[in-house]
């Protein structure tokens, strides 16, 4: 975990206690949660603290009995990527030309 960028670690810290609260909100018991998703409890509790090293299909597991499963397949929908869809505008040509008509004539 210390290799990974500090912003990586509070962003997946936050992403535990967001699907904690949800849980609550829910009155979802950490154990049903586990049974549900079919994951150990300590796995459920590992994802509430943010653990980087829980598998992504856990937390999707998570997210699917909360059903916000949805929400996992937008996170690097090209609609939230505005640096890339800025970089991807770069490249767009300026102006686009009609290809000539070669002149029968001066072929011949």
């Amino acid at each position: 975990m210390s290799n990974l960028p500090i912003p990586i670690i509070k962003a997946l810290r936050k992403l535990g206690q967001d699907i904690n609260d949800a849980r609550r909100r829910h009155r979802i018991t950490a154990q049903l949660m586990a049974e549900r998703a079919g994951l150990s409890r300590s796995t459920v509790g590992k994802i509430e603290k943010g653990d980087p090293t829980t598998s992504m299909g856990s937390y999707g597991a998570v997210l699917f009995v909360l059903g916000m499963e949805k929400r996992l397949g937008d996170l690097v929908d090209s609609m939230h990527d505005l640096i890339g869809r800025r970089l991807e505008d770069e490249k767009l040509p300026q102006r686009i030309r009609m290809p000539h008509k070669r002149n029968e004539k001066s072929n011949g």
